[in-house]
């Protein structure tokens, strides 16, 4: 669930660079490598300006992430304020122990052994 709300979140663009009907190059995160034959416009005159169409064209698909997500906590009113806040705190008080440290016999002394009865008297639990 976390994963689904992490990339719905996410906004992803999609290149791509075709040349005529060839997908030569597609980059989700970086550019795209051309095929090498783009049209370089330079002219020395100014009357004259020879141009060849453009075989090769660049498309990007832009996927934009949801923003409706990121709510703000003081944009909450007062009493949904309070109840995030015991929620969260009851939450993490799920996870404290209890120390079980408890000394009862402190001031209390065993007798002293002086012999072992049940090995006089031969009777073990089995």
């Amino acid at each position: 669930m976390a994963l689904l709300v992490l990339f719905s979140t996410f906004s992803f663009t999609l290149a791509s660079h075709y040349c005529g009907d060839v997908l030569v190059d597609s980059s989700l995160f970086g550019k795209v490598e051309t095929c090498g034959m783009e049209v370089q416009k330079t002219s020395t005159s100014l009357n004259c300006d020879i141009t060849k169409n453009n075989c090769c064209s660049d498309e990007q698909l832009l996927l934009e992430g949801q923003d409706t997500l990121k709510i703000s906590f003081e944009k909450l009113d007062k009493e949904h304020q309070i109840f995030v806040v015991s929620l969260v705190q009851s939450y993490l008080y799920l996870f404290e122990y209890e120390n079980s440290d408890k000394k009862t016999f402190i001031n209390y002394s065993p007798p002293p052994l002086i012999r072992d009865v049940q090995v006089l008297d031969q009777t073990f639990l089995i």
